[in-house]
């Protein structure tokens, strides 16, 4: 097993083979960006949905949450890329199924499912925000939705950048989920040339550049965790902060 990984014979095929793996990693990239992208957006609007006085709209927010939350993501995809292209036919009136983009199936699927886990974040973030900040904005003539953008939406960002890099992290490990549906993605890639060659270099080779794109990430996780639990230290202002040397011996 240790020699066929390690034969350099696989290795020359497997490196040959390269651009096919990196038309995949960028595949993967643009699924990423833009699946965060409308699982931020999406996901944000369903978190405020959830804390609001209208039970319509906490309705909607808990139905749309519990069934992403409750069924599996490649069901989502693969049902999406069959009924799709059928659904947007009868929307458009043209003559035959429309074909959804790669890119655009795999960004679509992965942002609504992970949408779902955002809204969970953001709903956690909100009401960690004492209730007083709400009631102050209105007493000062905001809106309930400029209270919530210039108010509330701010501060809970800060809260939240920790988890929310995490489930940035589960996306891109989550857009494989692609390669079911022959989408051109990394994990399409290396299936495709694992079945062809039957090389496990092929799975190492993806598994190196997933490490690219996650790598960060995890590092940016990290350090936000890091800053979340530092004390903000007091700005020192010429003639009015009083030294802390001073302040002790006061």
């Amino acid at each position: 097993m240790l020699e066929s990984i390690l034969d350099p014979r696989r290795w020359e095929i497997t490196l040959a083979s390269i651009d096919a793996f990196w038309d995949g990693f960028f595949v993967t990239l643009q699924v990423s960006v833009f699946g965060l992208i409308l699982a931020l957006l999406l996901g944000t609007i369903l978190g405020v949905f959830s804390t609001t006085q209208s039970r319509v709209l906490r309705a909607i927010s808990r139905v749309y949450v519990e069934f992403y939350q409750n069924t599996p993501l490649p069901v989502q995809v693969v049902f999406m890329y069959l009924m799709g292209p059928q659904l947007l036919q009868l929307i458009s009136g043209a003559p035959t199924p429309v074909p959804i983009p790669s890119v655009v199936l795999g960004f679509v699927g992965v942002g609504l499912y992970h949408a779902a886990y955002v809204s969970e974040v953001i709903r956690t973030g909100i009401e960690s925000v004492p209730r007083g900040q709400m009631e102050a904005a209105l007493s000062q003539g905001f809106s309930r939705v400029q209270a919530y953008i210039y108010i509330i939406l701010p501060q809970t960002i800060k809260v939240v950048l920790p988890p929310l890099c995490n489930q940035a992290l589960n996306l891109v490990k989550n857009s494989s989920v692609l390669a079911l549906v022959a989408g051109g993605d990394l994990m399409y890639r290396s299936n495709s040339f694992v079945g062809t060659y039957g090389y496990l270099q092929g799975y190492i080779l993806a598994c190196v550049m997933y490490f690219i794109i996650c790598f960060p990430l995890a590092m940016l996780v990290q350090y936000l965790e890091r800053r979340s639990t530092r004390r903000p230290k007091a700005k020192v202002i010429p003639g009015i902060t009083i030294p802390s040397d001073t302040a002790e011996e006061a």
